[in-house]
């Protein structure tokens, strides 16, 4: 909640002081609720992958969540009638196949965690398609800045209950450590200034490239976070699994690869 409030901020700041780019309004009903449904999937997004580190490893999390090109795929079909070269989706199999392999090896695996982690990498994927109609739509086209401006006040919003539910007593912990600590403020502040860039970067990218693009970018984060999270926490891996999230990579790579193909052809 407190990334959302921090982009507000930052994107009001950025638009109406500094005026890096020009405000935009909302131009219908229509639209708004566009807006909306985007922040409430990024909403559905984060609090099932926080709850999924609940259950499952960081470095299993991080292998599931690679699978996110696959559900963009699936999703800008079925909501754009977005279609890919048949080698482009060939390569999206052994994506989904190293998943498989890894989660039948997992010596963590937990149920209820696996379903949420999926939940919350499908909502990944439905959000990156809603947010590239937004940024891209001739008609409804917004700049990253201000889509940021309008999506997150509404995602913080809908987030509130849940961190007053969650974590009831969060500002009152926060201030205590403040009052021991005063360089907490700093990291906080640094924190959420990394979240905002973070966001717009998100935004810009998925503008520039694609949805997909974006997602399969994401993937060399997914293998990095994986290492360092055995690395420090010691978790334990199987030999079947580590295979697994690396025929998961192999497959990220092979998608690059029939993209690039599949563009030169169209050209």
């Amino acid at each position: 909640m407190l990334h959302m409030i921090s982009c507000s901020a930052y994107s009001y700041a950025a638009i109406r002081f500094l005026e890096i780019v020009p405000f935009q309004q909302i131009l219908s009903r229509r639209q708004f609720f566009k807006i909306f449904a985007l922040s409430a999937i990024f909403c559905f997004s984060v609090v099932c992958g926080n709850t999924s580190l609940r259950y499952l490893p960081v470095s299993f999390n991080q292998a599931i969540g690679a699978t996110t090109p696959f559900f963009t795929a699936i999703f800008s079909f079925l909501i754009i009638c977005k279609k890919e070269s048949a080698e482009v989706y060939f390569a999206l199999m052994p994506v989904v196949f190293g998943i498989v392999l890894a989660s039948n090896s997992e010596p963590l695996f937990h149920l209820f965690g696996f379903l949420v982690c999926v939940g919350s990498t499908a909502g990944r994927a439905l959000k990156s398609v809603v947010q590239g109609i937004l940024l891209t739509s001739e008609a409804e086209k917004l700049h990253s800045m201000n889509l940021l401006l309008y999506m997150a006040p509404m995602a913080a919003v809908i987030l509130l209950p849940f961190t007053l539910y969650i974590e009831g007593n969060v500002a009152a912990a926060t201030v205590e450590l403040a009052k021991r600590d005063p360089f907490i403020i700093f990291l906080l502040v640094g924190n959420a200034t990394v979240a905002y860039l973070v966001n717009l970067t998100n935004f810009m990218v998925t503008k520039h490239t694609s949805a997909l693009t974006l997602q399969v970018l994401g993937n060399a984060k997914a293998a990095v976070a994986a290492v360092v999270s055995v690395l420090i926490f010691r978790n334990p891996v199987t030999v079947m699994g580590m295979a697994g999230f690396a025929v998961t990579i192999m497959g990220v790579v092979l998608y690059s690869e029939a993209r690039k193909r599949s563009k030169v052809t169209a050209h």
